[in-house]
């Protein structure tokens, strides 16, 4: 039997539709988001749509991080510096490190299971979409958008493929962080004295420790604009099926009415 999208009877919903952001369910795999969480706590958070959460994982990994002097000993270690890493480490930074690194990447795939759950029985109670919202600040719609010019601004500058999701908060939030990624590590210096070549020795002026967390920050940033333009997408397609269902729906109910077939 089909259940009707009657708006404010369904306990969830697919989409929230705010003037700021987009929040939506949508199936996710368990152990990608806790592979996000142990690249960078906040990260798998973040895909989860738990933005709030998401954000003060980041600042407290970066805090921490800092603190104990975790990716200054990894650099060390990398490059043959074993006792060199020991000495660098604070054990007392680090034991407050570990606890909630491990329980980040615990609550993000027990989250993923239960989100993956609630859009189950959204999809069946048919939950409404709604597609357009407008305050007297600002706007948001829903319409189709390319992954791949996602992927694009976010690899120009991360930050950028959110923004032109519109998908403001984190947008910003991941532009912010690059930027002071970029200027405490020095790379922006280094790459432009490398490339009016200038030595080569340059390179070895650089922060390791705040570098260090360019890599995951900068790959994050283009796999989460992909994958929400992909969700944007389905979520358009769905909500065109429910308009048109509602409206020749209805039209086709009152031709039989009138006609009595």
């Amino acid at each position: 039997m089909e259940r009707s999208p009657v708006a404010g009877s369904h306990k969830r919903y697919l989409a929230y539709f705010g003037t700021l952001n987009i929040n939506l369910l949508h199936l996710r795999k368990p152990w990608v988001i806790a592979w996000w969480s142990a690249a960078f706590p906040g990260f798998g958070h973040l895909l989860l749509g738990n933005q709030i959460k998401g954000f003060i994982l980041i600042l407290w990994e970066i805090g921490l991080n800092m603190q104990s002097g975790i990716n200054t000993s990894m650099v060390c270690s990398f490059t043959g510096h074993v006792d060199l890493s020991k000495q660098v480490l604070n054990p007392r930074w680090l034991l407050l490190y570990i606890p909630v690194y491990i329980y980040t990447i615990w609550d993000s795939y027990r989250s993923t299971i239960e989100l993956n759950k609630q859009w189950v029985l959204a999809e069946w109670e048919r939950a409404p979409i709604v597609s357009f919202k407008m305050s007297g600040m600002s706007l948001n719609h829903l319409d189709k958008t390319s992954p791949w010019l996602a992927i694009a601004w976010s690899m120009l500058m991360p930050g950028l493929g959110q923004l032109y999701l519109r998908r403001i908060p984190i947008g910003f939030f991941l532009l912010a962080g690059w930027i002071g990624l970029m200027y405490f590590s020095a790379i922006a210096e280094i790459v432009l004295v490398t490339m009016a070549g200038s030595n080569v020795q340059a390179w070895h002026s650089i922060n390791a420790q705040w570098a260090l967390f360019m890599p995951s920050f900068y790959c994050f940033a283009a796999y989460e604009a992909y994958v929400y333009s992909v969700e944007y997408n389905k979520l358009f397609d769905k909500a065109q099926k429910q308009w048109l269902e509602r409206t020749y729906g209805a039209l086709r109910l009152s031709f039989c009415r009138a006609t009595g077939r």
